[in-house]
């Protein structure tokens, strides 16, 4: 309950302080000039088969992916409210194995600031992550275990501090204050993972109030066919700092244009966080597929 009244909490500054942006417009035609928006959605799709005959050995298997990713911002005098949501979801098929996936992400962030000079701001944000769904280990025997699901683990994560942004290209926020929930809404999930992403036992909700989370992100074009866009995050629990309690997230994600709607795409995550697993997570995709994208509308 106290989690949504935080959300709750969080949307009402937003949107008192956009509203205190807007001035009376001289005519009754409204002005969209502050707000620019981008917009990109791809799917990919692979597939395999081989003869009974034939000799070379394989497996026939169909693989599919999809992403859907925004940006809204507005900007206006000292004020500005970016907002960014990323959905990446895909499957693989092996014969003889169950359906599995390969790809699930939930990422939604929101920042409203105050520009205080032409490259700081001081700003109030919340991200939200999350998998839309099941995830399972594969055991040897054919049987599955369930360790993750939708909300389970959820993490949303609020922030207030300053913002370095020295280009359109690039920013790091840095905030001294940022409390972080982490949600297991399915209790049995502890019965397959022991540590419970943190939660203690019979509870949904963890909450890390005093709290330090860096954020930066790079979104470059290294040349016209070829975009680079790289996420990292750094939360460090004050009450339980240490070295190997921090955590790290990395997020790489690479962009070759082929054509004018066909791209690859090669995907990587590095996570480190010890109340999921003592060592350094990883995973990579490489995807061939369509990406339709309109950027800089107005």
């Amino acid at each position: 309950m106290r989690s949504y009244l935080l959300t709750l909490v969080v949307t009402l500054v937003f949107c008192q302080a956009l509203l205190a942006q807007e001035t009376e417009a001289p005519t009754n035609e409204q002005d969209t000039t502050f707000w620019q928006s981008e917009f990109s959605a791809g799917l990919n799709f692979n597939q395999a088969g081989f003869s009974a005959n034939w000799k070379a050995g394989g497996v026939n298997s169909v693989a599919f992916g999809s992403i859907v990713a925004g940006k809204v911002a507005y900007k206006k005098d000292r004020f500005s409210w970016d907002n960014e949501m990323e959905l990446l979801f895909g499957i693989v098929r092996n014969e003889g194995e169950q359906t599995r996936k390969s790809n699930d992400r939930i990422f939604l962030d929101s920042k409203l600031g105050y520009q205080m000079t032409e490259r700081w701001s001081a700003y109030l944000s919340a991200n939200y992550l999350t998998q839309f769904a099941e995830g399972y280990n594969y055991n040897d025997d054919g049987t599955r275990t369930l360790i993750s699901k939708f909300m389970a683990p959820g993490f949303l994560t609020s922030s207030l501090g300053f913002e370095y942004k020295p280009n359109e290209t690039f920013f790091v926020r840095i905030g001294p204050f940022s409390p972080r929930f982490t949600f297991v809404t399915d209790t049995e999930i502890i019965n397959n993972v022991p540590s419970n992403y943190g939660v203690l036992p019979g509870e949904t909700m963890r909450i890390e109030w005093l709290a330090m989370n860096i954020f930066a992100s790079l979104d470059k074009d290294l040349s016209e066919s070829l975009n680079l866009k790289t996420r990292y995050a750094l939360f460090a629990n004050y009450e339980t700092l240490a070295f190997d309690s921090i955590d790290h997230r990395l997020d790489v994600t690479l962009t070759a244009k082929i054509t004018n709607v066909i791209n690859v795409t090669l995907n990587g995550i590095a996570l480190y966080d010890l109340d999921q697993d003592p060592g350094v997570q990883v995973s990579q995709a490489l995807a061939l597929g369509i990406l339709y994208k309109v950027g800089g509308k107005k």
